[in-house]
């Protein structure tokens, strides 16, 4: 019987195995996984090594790697395999695959190897489509500024501090907007105004300052990497670029709208081609460094226009987007869903446009220099024919005479060529037309078809790539809707190089972009508290910081749209609230739980910028006059100037400039009076060194600088020291005081208030005043300029 029973049973196995065979590998959600993760890296187009690519099959099959239905026979399978007591040869980097992966594999080779057709294999990123920066824009609209802040305090136990005093708070919001320090006058005019919204109104007047835009502007320029020379090994001088920093500084003064700000960078030659204002806009495309040495090798002369549009496009996508696109040149981007195709978009995008200098004018300054230079070319055309025409007649006379030409030709010569010289002469006073660094953007280089380059390189020539929008913010799937879908661009291939750039300049700038909104409050919020509320300005991806705020940044966000992309009302927004005014107190209870005060229970003091401290030194010398924030009259809380650039054209130089095969920069001993000019206004040339600046970390700007370093050496000492600048600004700083007051202790008073916002107190007062009696005015002046009080901001 028990014989029996085992017969029913090995019947019963074997029915029951026809009925419900094993299943069979799913090659994409078992086997593709695997690939990806430990082999990829290593074996993909543009990185083969072993010249085995495993995007697709096709390599797999052509190379007999995989024989599908026998993996014994698979070089793939004997490769991640281990062989007794040793370590299989793949993966060459990382742990072995387990057992049970392998076992996978071989399954999914004796079944066939079935590769879906179009089926590619791409590491899978760390962040993908769904990543915080690409979703549309969350807000609560109940909520505050300040509630938002306090919600985070709240859940550690901290609380902000009290409001900061009215001498803290003129200096820090006018250090802030305008990089200068206030006066005297406008100290006591805040300090004693009564007024219940005499803050509001002093904001509202250093917001209409002229200075304002040079303050902002300067920030900006770091943003872009705006310099004034090519830089790489010749790094010559360009001489006409200013116009854009003038520019920059006249559409903030203006409160031009941002969106309409990154649109002229982009396109602003396409925008208003006729006019001047807004073409100089688009010169942010080539402002960024470039190699110009000449290569005769076409390889290599084709590697260097693909590293000059690779600038471009880092540029654009870092500044306005805050991603790191340039990172998907040789392959897909590692870490954010960023593809090689999104990458070479903007290659197709940028692929016209060339360095160099044009015409910079309207058409009818255009005009009017045609009109008056026409008629005269017209004259030295005809004048140079008929003297050709009679040098003709006359050589074929040479052989029939020995005096080929006749008194009288030669007098009409004679005239004639005098007439030439006179014409020529007219001509060169004839001013020229303005020339500036615009760039030009020829249509032959940014004809199609464009490629992804084969681990970027320009002689590895992949698929056919389309101009359109980032796909992972354009491209719905079964797991998410993005945000940008319904502004999704894809051009045709025969799109003009304008319409590809204007194209990506309304993406970029669109309303119902959130990245670029979200970057741009940002880095306004990084200017105001010295850390941006996502810490890294320029990398909102992955390997970004995480916002220490997102619903505050969603927040800014959103006020920044609805205020038209306008920047002025979100500094008065921030400004105005209780955070920003809060004084910078140290707690260390607070301290303890949040060192670097990421949750803002204080306001954190910042070192003023390298600029913002020269600036100062010429202010409180003297040398150098702003207009004063004071109205005019009772009514007037703005300022009524002439120029929205008060300084602006030709910038000036802290250096000597030589020029042979390269260049060289050697920084003055003496900065002369033609150099009392703010520092905004100085033509920074590329890996340029200038005294006091460089030490207090101005930014080379070869690269953008989303935020600066702050470092603390001993030469920054010796500099502000004993540098001839300052002992220049302590003499002038001296002759002011003592022109002001005869009296020791007023001019001591002056000081103070001047450098530091506030009156000495007694024994300061005492100290200072003995200092002087035993050393000098000047020599006050000189310890005053060097005091960390100078330029630590509370």
């Amino acid at each position: 019987m028990n014989q029996s029973l085992l017969w029913c049973f090995v019947s019963l196995a074997l029915v029951l195995g026809n009925a419900f065979p094993t299943l069979a590998v799913d090659f994409e959600n078992d086997v593709a996984p695997i690939l990806a993760e430990h082999c990829l890296r290593c074996h993909r187009p543009g990185n083969a090594k072993g010249d085995l690519s495993l995007e697709t099959d096709q390599q797999l099959r052509d190379s007999e790697f995989v024989i599908g239905g026998d993996a014994d026979s698979s070089h793939l399978v004997s490769l991640i395999t281990a062989a007794e007591g040793e370590t299989p040869e793949m993966p060459a980097e990382g742990k072995p695959l387990s057992s049970q992966q392998v076992k996978l594999i071989r399954d999914w080779v004796n079944e066939g190897a079935s590769w879906p057709d179009g089926f590619r294999l791409q590491q899978r990123t760390k962040a993908d489509a769904d990543w915080w920066a690409f979703q549309p824009l969350r807000v609560d609209p109940d909520t505050s500024l300040d509630e938002l802040i306090d919600r985070r305090l709240g859940e550690t136990d901290l609380s902000r501090n009290p409001t900061a005093d009215r001498h803290q708070l003129i200096r820090r919001v006018t250090f802030d907007l305008i990089g200068l320090p206030p006066t005297p006058e406008e100290i006591d005019a805040f300090v004693n105004d009564p007024a219940p919204d005499a803050y509001e109104h002093l904001i509202d007047r250093l917001l209409a300052s002229p200075h304002y835009g040079e303050r902002w502007g300067r920030h900006w320029l770091d943003v872009i990497r705006f310099g004034e020379s090519n830089g790489f090994e010749r790094n010559v001088l360009i001489n006409n670029l200013w116009p854009f920093r003038d520019y920059v500084i006249r559409s903030l003064n203006e409160d031009k709208p941002f969106n309409q700000l990154i649109r002229e960078h982009l396109a602003g030659d396409v925008l208003e081609p006729n006019e001047p204002d807004v073409v100089i806009g688009s010169a942010f495309l080539v402002a960024g460094p470039y190699d110009d040495v000449g290569n005769q090798d076409a390889v290599q002369a084709a590697q260097i226009r693909a590293n000059t549009i690779d600038e471009m496009i880092r540029s654009s996508s870092e500044a306005f987007l805050g991603l790191t696109i340039g990172c998907a040149r040789c392959h897909d981007h590692k870490f954010d869903p960023i593809k090689q195709d999104d990458y070479y978009s903007l290659y197709s995008t940028f692929a016209g446009t060339v360095h160099g200098d044009e015409v910079w004018a309207t058409p009818s300054e255009r005009q009017a220099h045609h009109d008056k230079s026409q008629p005269l070319h017209q004259q030295v055309a005809s004048l140079e024919k008929q003297l050709r025409d009679l040098d003709d007649a006359i050589k074929q006379r040479e052989s029939e005479s020995a005096n080929p030409i006749t008194d009288q030709e030669s007098k009409q010569r004679d005239e004639w060529k005098k007439q030439l010289d006179q014409v020529r002469q007219q001509l060169s006073q004839i001013p020229a037309l303005p020339r500036a660094w615009l760039g030009r953007h020829d249509a032959n280089r940014a004809k199609g078809p464009f490629h992804v380059f084969l681990g970027g390189s320009p002689q590895k020539p992949g698929e056919i790539v389309t101009t359109q929008s980032l796909v992972a913010m354009s491209t719905s799937d079964d797991q998410h809707e993005p945000s940008c879908a319904s502004i999704a661009y894809s051009l045709s291939g025969d799109a003009s190089e304008s319409e590809r750039r204007l194209a990506f300049a309304n993406w970029v700038t669109d309303s119902q972009n959130p990245l670029t909104l979200r970057v741009l409050a940002n880095r306004l919020w990084h200017y105001h508290f010295g850390t941006g509320i996502v810490a890294t300005p320029s990398d909102f991806g992955y390997m970004g910081e995480r916002p220490s705020h997102p619903e505050l940044l969603d927040f800014l966000a959103t006020q920044l749209r609805d205020h038209g992309w306008r920047i002025k009302p979100m500094h008065k927004l921030i400004m105005m609230s209780q955070t920003y005014r809060q004084s910078a107190s140290f707690n260390a209870d607070a301290a303890a739980m949040d060192a670097d005060d990421r949750l803002l229970w204080r306001f954190p003091p910042q070192r003023l910028s390298a600029e913002a401290i020269r600036d100062s030194m010429l202010q409180l010398s003297g040398v150098w006059r702003r207009e004063s924030i004071l109205p005019r009259d009772d009514t007037s809380v703005s300022l009524q100037t002439e120029s929205a650039v008060p300084s602006g054209g030709p910038g000036f130089r802290l250096y000597q400039f030589m020029q042979d095969n390269v260049c060289t920069y050697v920084p003055l001993d003496q900065h002369g009076p033609e150099t009392y000019r703010r520092a905004v206004y100085h033509q920074n040339a590329r890996a340029s060194v200038v005294d006091l600046m460089t030490d207090f970390d101005q930014p080379d700007c070869a690269f953008g600088t989303p935020r600066r370093s702050e470092t603390t050496t001993p030469l920054q000492a010796l500099t502000m020291l004993n540098h001839s600048f300052t002992l220049d600004m302590s003499q002038a700083m001296a002759t002011r005081l003592a022109k002001a007051s005869d009296q020791v202790s007023d001019q001591v008073d002056l000081a103070y208030r001047g450098a530091f916002s506030r009156k000495p107190d007694d024994e300061e007062r005492a100290d200072c005043v003995s200092f002087i009696e035993q050393h000098g005015l000047a020599a006050f002046c000189r310890a005053l300029l060097n005091a960390s009080e100078l330029i630590y901001v509370q």
